[in-house]
C-alpha cells in the first residue's frame, strides 16, 4: 500500500502526480472509510475535524460507518458530558466538535462570522457589546431558543426587529446547541447557551496551523481552495506556505498538499461499500468533489433530525442513496452495480437503526 503504487499517470521535475482514484483511496483511508477504526468516538471526532451535525443524529451513523463496535450511548454520554458539542463552524454550519477543539477553533470562525454580518444589518442600531451582553446574561439564567431569545430581546430595544437581533446576537457570542437535542432516543428544541459558559472555559487564541493540519489529516490530500471550501475560511494559501507539507500534483496540475507521514494507499486497495448519513462532510469538503463524485451530483440536503436518510458509496464512489421510513430500509442506486456486498452492509446498518425494519432496493436497474 505505498506511495509509489497510488503516484499514477504523468509527472513533473520534483512532484509526483496523484491520479483522481489515489485521492479517492487517500481520502478514504484517513475518514476510516476503508476499514474501520477501533478509536473511540471522542478521537474519531477529532481526527475527522469535527463532523457536520446540521441534522443532530447525522454523527450518529457518521460514526458507526467508521468506528468498529460503536454504540449510540457513547457519544450521547460524551454530549451530556459536555465532552462535545454542536456550534456553528466550517462553512458558518453546525458541526460536532470536542471540547478542546471548540476553544481552540471558534475564533476564528467567530470573527469571520461577525465581518460576514455587518454589512447586511447596517440598520440595525443597537451597541454590539450592550446585546453582547444582554444575550449572555438571557441564556447564562437558561438555555432559550432563537425565538425565545428574540422575544427577550426585543424587550430591551422594543424597536428592533426580534429575528434580526437575535441573529446579530448569534454573530456576537460564540453559542452551542444543547442537549436534549442530539442525544440519540431523545429529542428536544433547538436550544442555545454560551459557549464559554456551557463549557466553564474562555475561548483560547490559537494559531489557525493547526486547524489546516487537522483539515490535511482528515481530507488530504487537498488543494488550498479545498481547505478553504472545507473551513469555509479564506487566506490559508499563507498559512500552507509556512508549513513542512509534501506537495503532489493533481491530474488536472493542480498543486496538492499533505502531511508527510499521512496514509496514501496504492488506487487498486478494494474499497467496500459504505453508508454515510445526509450532510457528511466527506461529499462536501472538496471544492473538487471529483475524486468520490465524478458525476457531479448535487448533494441532498434534506430537513429533519438524521438518521433517516444519506448516501452509500461503492468502489468508493457516491453510486445511491438509502432511506430508512415505514419499516424499510431503502436503496435507490443510480446505476447497475452488485448489489451484494452493498446488502450486506445495508443489513449492517438496519441492525443498527431499525432492527424490525426490511431492506429493499428501489428502481433496481
Amino acid at each position: 500500500m505505498g506511495e509509489n503504487l497510488a503516484a499514477r499517470g504523468r509527472s513533473v521535475p520534483g512532484m509526483t502526480t496523484l491520479s483522481r482514484r489515489a485521492l479517492n483511496r487517500a481520502t478514504l483511508a484517513r475518514q476510516y472509510l476503508l476499514d474501520r477504526s477501533d478509536a473511540g468516538a471522542l478521537v474519531a471526532i477529532e481526527h475527522l475535524g469535527g463532523m457536520q451535525s446540521q441534522a443532530p443524529l447525522a454523527p450518529y451513523v457518521g460514526l458507526w460507518t467508521r468506528l468498529r463496535g460503536f454504540v449510540p450511548d457513547e457519544l450521547s454520554r460524551l454530549t451530556a458530558e459536555r465532552r462535545v458539542l454542536r456550534v456553528h463552524l466550517m462553512r458558518t454550519t453546525v458541526h460536532l466538535v470536542s471540547a478542546r477543539d471548540c476553544l481552540d477553533w471558534h475564533g476564528h470562525f467567530q470573527r469571520r462570522h461577525a465581518a460576514a454580518f455587518a454589512p447586511h444589518h447596517r440598520g440595525l442600531t443597537v451597541d454590539p457589546a450592550e446585546l453582547r451582553a444582554e444575550t449572555i446574561r438571557l441564556l447564562d439564567e437558561k438555555p432559550r431558543t432563537r425565538a425565545e431569545l428574540g422575544k427577550l430581546l426585543a424587550e430591551r430595544w422594543p424597536g428592533a426587529d426580534p429575528s434580526e437581533l437575535t441573529f446579530a446576537a448569534a454573530h456576537e457570542v460564540p453559542m452551542c446547541q444543547v442537549p436534549p437535542r442530539g442525544l440519540w432516543g431523545r429529542g428536544g428544541p433547538a436550544a442555545w447557551a454560551p459557549v464559554e459558559s456551557w463549557l466553564g472555559e474562555p475561548l483560547r487564541t490559537t494559531p489557525i496551523d493547526g486547524l489546516v493540519l487537522r483539515g490535511l489529516g482528515a481530507f488530504g490530500p487537498a488543494t488550498v481552495a479545498d481547505l478553504q471550501t472545507w473551513s469555509g475560511l479564506t487566506r490559508l494559501a499563507e498559512v500552507v506556505s509556512r508549513l513542512p507539507l509534501r506537495t503532489f500534483e493533481s491530474e488536472t496540475g493542480q498543486t496538492l498538499y499533505d502531511l508527510p507521514d499521512a496514509p496514501r494507499p496504492d488506487e487498486d486497495v478494494p474499497a467496500p461499500p459504505r453508508f454515510l448519513p445526509e450532510y457528511d462532510n466527506l461529499l462536501l469538503a472538496h471544492r473538487d468533489r471529483g475524486r468520490f463524485n465524478p458525476s457531479g451530483r448535487p448533494v441532498p440536503l434534506p430537513p429533519g433530525n438524521g438518521a433517516t436518510s444519506g448516501t452509500f458509496l461503492v468502489d468508493g464512489l457516491w453510486e445511491g442513496t438509502w432511506q430508512l421510513r415505514d419499516r424499510r430500509l431503502a436503496l435507490r442506486p443510480y446505476r447497475k452495480i452488485g448489489l451484494d456486498p452493498l446488502l450486506s452492509e445495508a443489513e449492517a446498518l438496519r441492525s443498527f437503526l431499525a432492527p424490525d425494519a426490511a431492506v429493499v432496493v428501489e428502481n433496481e436497474l
